[in-house]
């Protein structure tokens, strides 16, 4: 008996630019169902995105710039977006760029890789900003593919000489004990001598939070230690204001998603180091971290990011990613690091004078450092 006959129609590819949170809410579900068929990292997951987006300060200076790819009614990209506006320069960068570490888009496996192109260039002929800039970059990021000259758009952006480090620990350690080993005598002897310090004042205790633990108290004692240490470093975050929504927005997210891993050290009961992490792709990866000043001759903060590691490789994963920032607590104890790249692209005048403007400003800092050396040497 013969095979009935089937008409393959074809799917139509159509692109698309969101910009505002009812249509981003509308689209969460494809969105979704293509971060789960990339397996992509939280940042690029649309409730990541809503999250920042309805918690985000200064939203007036903002617009959402969300470039979608369609496959007919199946969603096969996603290039998430938004704008900002700084000294009359309107900024297009990645969507939730302050609270992510990684950026990049999401391509479906079996897409044809020309649908990202396409899909950047339906994004630059919409327009609406002046200046490109897309930081954070892994070395193997797919966006970097639009860095292709050959392209139509591939002349519109280019590496930048902006980049950022990102630390990690990784091994072939079978379990905590054996990565604590490989450590030097005095890294060990000051994680048992701040231990010890500690516990001369009550009892000390590293745990996970319970996923059914409340969670409000303790993202507002992290909030509370966090103002204190941007405070005496003079910095500021919009993540740890009295008050502000948005690290229990993302943290909620990661608990939904069942990634959120929360550690904490306490004495006697108080909570003196904390660190929100996630997990994903067999790595725990290290979100935010504080610790109570009062303690800091003990170094809580190094004491639970050693029982977090230990813990984290007794589970049997692969790796610690500190994530960005090249904090020298985050150096002592990599063993390995990866750069981040970034690149830079113009659109229209203004776009194309504040590109020539950044890149003067960098050959000048350039230049100021290689004389810098032969100043000082010419004194001596």
């Amino acid at each position: 008996m013969n095979a009935p006959f089937v008409l393959a129609i074809p799917r139509t590819r159509t692109f698309e630019v969101v910009t505002s949170a009812e249509r981003l809410a509308e689209i969460t579900p494809a969105w979704s169902a293509l971060w789960r068929r990339v397996d992509g990292l939280v940042f690029q997951h649309p409730e990541w995105i809503a999250a920042w987006w309805r918690t985000t300060p200064q939203q007036e200076l903002r617009t959402l710039r969300i470039g979608l790819a369609w496959n007919g009614d199946r969603l096969d990209g996603v290039i998430a977006l938004a704008t900002f506006k700084r000294s009359g320069i309107r900024m297009l960068e990645w969507a939730a760029k302050d609270h992510s570490d990684y950026g990049d888009a999401l391509l479906a496996p079996d897409c044809n890789p020309q649908a990202l192109s396409r899909l950047w260039q339906y994004v630059l002929d919409q327009g609406g900003f002046d200046l490109v800039y897309l930081n954070r970059l892994l070395p193997d990021a797919g966006v970097g593919a639009l860095l292709d000259p050959a392209s139509r758009h591939g002349k519109a952006l280019r590496p930048n000489h902006r980049s950022e480090i990102s630390y990690r620990v990784a091994g072939p350690w079978q379990g905590g004990a054996k990565w604590f080993e490989t450590l030097s005598k005095k890294a060990r002897q000051n994680y048992r001598r701040g231990r010890k310090f500690m516990e001369e004042g009550g009892e000390l205790r590293f745990r996970l939070l319970d996923a059914d633990e409340p969670r409000e108290p303790v993202l507002a004692r992290v909030a509370a230690l966090k103002r204190l240490w941007l405070a005496r470093h003079g910095r500021v975050s919009d993540l740890f204001d009295e008050g502000s929504p948005v690290l229990a927005a993302l943290v909620s997210v990661l608990a939904k998603l069942g990634l959120l891993r929360i550690f904490v050290l306490e004495l006697n009961g108080t909570i003196i180091a904390v660190s929100i992490n996630f997990e994903q792709h067999g790595t725990m990866m290290a979100f935010v971290t504080t610790y109570d000043p009062e303690y800091e001759r003990a170094s809580p903060g190094m004491v639970l990011m050693m029982d977090y590691i230990q813990w984290s490789l007794d589970r049997g994963l692969a790796k610690v990613d500190f994530l960005c920032g090249g904090e020298d607590f985050k150096r002592r104890f990599a063993t390995e690091s990866v750069t981040l790249w970034s690149m830079m692209g113009a659109r229209g005048l203004r776009g194309h004078l504040a590109a020539l403007a950044d890149h003067a400003n960098h050959v000048a800092k350039s230049w100021r450092a290689r004389r810098q050396p032969k100043a000082e040497a010419s004194d001596e």
